[in-house]
């Protein structure tokens, strides 16, 4: 017989479920704890109003790790977002129209760029944008709108604007979560409106996100995984999760 387990207690157990597994199914915790779907439901919901958990659709994820300024963030794992920005650039081929996202790694995308590319980079990066004001060959366009001045991003009705009518060849997106059921997802409500209007202006779509961002949601949604046409990562990310984008049909780029 299950020995009956506290609130408290039952949620700290769904937590080790979540530190185990990478997620928690509802299904299956129900089954470990002995206790009913709905039970586990409003555990979760509990945990999820505490900020310990992202609710998603059948159970919970970890929350994203991306939090803070575009100055904080630039200074968390530069190393890795350099090899990320590397291989991104190298699918900016001559001539392309590309759409660059907000973000540190889009940043870094920048400034990988070879010297000798020529090609039209827009974006509402403004650190990008400035970045690629020195490129001998690259011609740059701003999307004007209101500055979020932590994200150093152009937002709002102005941007989303700009986009329209826009035919891109790539759009490089840079989130702060990706999971293969709950998508891609981001902060901030107008930044992810931007974010979805970029790549439904491309051609190809391509997202980079550091290994620490995957399997983990965030509470505005971008983008269903099956949307993009390539995932460039960190070649240390978990086995499991890659293995998941790779049965969902994404093509990996590791880094």
């Amino acid at each position: 017989m299950t020995d009956i387990l506290l609130p408290e207690e039952r949620r700290r157990r769904l937590l080790d479920l979540l530190a185990l597994d990478g997620k928690i199914m509802a299904t299956a915790a129900s089954a470990v704890l002995g206790v009913s779907e709905d039970t586990i439901r409003r555990d979760l919901n509990d945990l999820a109003r505490a900020g310990a958990v992202r609710r998603v659709h059948g159970g919970a994820l970890p929350l994203t790790p991306a939090t803070g300024t575009f100055a904080t963030r630039a200074t968390e794992r530069p190393e890795a977002k350099a090899a990320l920005g590397r291989v991104a650039a190298g699918l900016i081929r001559p001539g392309e129209v590309v759409l660059l996202d907000g973000g540190t790694t889009m940043l870094a995308v920048a400034e990988a760029l070879p010297p000798d590319l020529r090609a039209t980079i827009v974006t509402p990066n403004l650190p990008a944008a400035l970045a690629l004001t020195r490129h001998p060959a690259v011609e740059v366009v701003l999307l004007g709108g209101r500055v979020d001045k932590a994200d150093q991003a152009t937002v709002g009705t102005s941007v989303l604007a700009a986009l329209d009518g826009l035919r891109a060849d790539l759009c490089l997106l840079g989130v702060c979560s990706l999971d293969v059921e709950a998508g891609l997802g981001g902060m901030d409500h107008e930044e992810a409106l931007v974010k979805r209007r970029m790549a439904g202006c491309a051609g190809r779509v391509a997202a980079a996100v550091t290994a620490d961002k995957l399997g983990t949601a965030a509470p505005f949604p971008i983008l269903p995984v099956g949307r993009l046409d390539a995932l460039i990562t960190e070649r240390s990310a978990d086995a499991a999760l890659l293995a998941a984008y790779r049965q969902a049909g994404l093509t990996l780029i590791l880094a």
